[in-house]
C-alpha cells in the first residue's frame, strides 16, 4: 500500500517532506476579556500540503493529473492522529511540474518537481 492514494490509484513515492496539515474548526473567536468563547464544529479536517514528487514519467504526472481532473476526488491516506489509513473527499489546490525532457515532437517524456495541495471538503 502507498502512503497516498487517490481514487484507489496508488500515488508513486513521494519527495520527503508532506506536510499532512490537521485543522479544528471553531464557530466564533474570543470575548471581550480574550478567552476562547468558541465551540468545535464538526471534525477535524486535514490539508495533505507539500506533496511533491522530484522526477516522473510522463506517463505518471499525466495520469496524476487526469485523476485530478474531477474536482472531488477520495484520497486515502495515513492519518497522522490514528496513525492508520483514513479516506475523506478533498479537491486539489494548484498542480505543477516542469517539463525536463522532450522527445524530438517537443513533448515532454519526463516531469520534475511535481506538486499538488489536496484539501478536505468537510464531509
Amino acid at each position: 500500500m502507498s502512503y497516498i492514494s487517490i481514487n484507489g490509484y496508488e500515488l508513486p513515492p513521494s519527495k520527503r517532506g508532506v506536510h499532512p496539515v490537521v485543522t479544528t474548526i471553531v464557530d466564533a473567536g474570543r470575548n471581550a476579556n480574550g478567552a476562547v468563547v468558541g465551540q468545535r464544529v464538526g471534525r477535524d479536517q486535514y490539508k495533505i500540503d507539500g506533496l511533491e514528487w522530484p522526477w516522473l514519467t510522463a506517463a505518471q504526472w499525466s495520469r496524476i493529473l487526469s485523476i485530478l481532473s474531477r474536482f472531488f476526488v477520495y484520497v486515502t491516506f495515513i492519518d497522522p492522529v490514528s496513525n492508520s489509513p483514513k479516506t475523506i473527499k478533498m479537491y486539489c489546490g494548484d498542480r505543477s511540474g516542469e517539463p525536463y525532457w522532450v522527445d524530438d515532437q517537443g513533448r515532454p517524456t519526463h516531469y520534475c518537481n511535481c506538486k499538488v495541495n489536496l484539501i478536505d471538503v468537510g464531509e
